[in-house]
């Protein structure tokens, strides 16, 4: 049995969670532990906050007597917004206390774009353009080039999460680009898991959706290696790739 741990915030879309343990198999649990997501708002000072080391540090005791054996902070936002330096010092952290391996739903990203072997990617996310930027630069700042962003302004991850199927497939229309070798929808309270081969038949290219990641990094933090189609191209690539 492999245990996956993961820090999520508030309650938006932590019900992919579940629905992805059942995709995996059964030697594969998913434990999830809520943090205090403080102010809900996708906007700078907020975001911060919601992602720092002690808000993190809180949820940790649990995941550690579930067994699990890597823990990943399961928010995007909540982690490019410190930087790629920044963002390091907070899985860092986060490691240290936990005790166990960590990572962060913006380094799962950069790291699956590495995975599929993509080079230029369009963004398409939920956030207000100013915040959607941070994560381009973020990308930008592990050498992925950025052909597009698409911002859908939205401020509340309570807001994100009532989003369906019709909502998201109109996020990726309007948000691929015809250079791009993958899209990336980085919102962890955007529901995304039961859509993710739709999608890509809609687009004709990779998904890379933020739970479908966070996943993915814990695996591969767990050494585990995974084929589920249903979870998209990124689970049927093998090995999984080591940064």
């Amino acid at each position: 049995m492999t245990a996956l741990g993961f820090l999520y915030p508030g309650h938006s879309a932590e019900d992919d969670y579940p629905r992805i343990e059942q995709l995996l198999g059964s030697d594969i649990r998913v434990d999830l532990v809520h943090t205090d997501i403080g102010e809900d708002a996708h906007r700078v000072d907020a975001l911060l906050e919601m992602g720092a080391a002690g808000r993190l540090a809180a949820g940790v005791q649990e995941l550690r007597h579930a067994g699990a054996e890597a823990v990943v902070w399961a928010c995007t936002s909540g982690s490019f917004v410190y930087g790629w330096d920044g963002a390091q010092e907070q899985v860092r952290s986060l490691a240290q206390t936990a005790g166990m391996p960590a990572s962060s739903t913006s380094f799962a990203f950069a790291h699956a774009v590495k995975e599929l072997g993509a080079q230029r990617v369009a963004i398409g996310a939920t956030y207000p353009d100013d915040v959607a930027r941070l994560f381009a630069e973020f990308l930008r700042s592990d050498g992925v080039e950025v052909v597009s962003v698409n911002s859908s302004g939205i401020i509340t991850a309570a807001e994100v999460g009532t989003w369906g199927e019709a909502e998201l497939l109109a996020l990726a229309r309007n948000s691929d680009h015809p250079d791009a070798q993958a899209l990336l929808l980085p919102d962890t309270a955007l529901h995304t898991a039961a859509h993710i081969p739709a999608l890509e038949k809609e687009l004709g290219k990779p998904i890379l959706t933020a739970n479908q990641v966070t996943v993915w990094e814990c695996l591969r933090l767990a050494d585990r290696r995974v084929n589920a189609p249903e979870l998209g191209a990124l689970f049927t690539r093998e090995p999984i790739v080591q940064a």
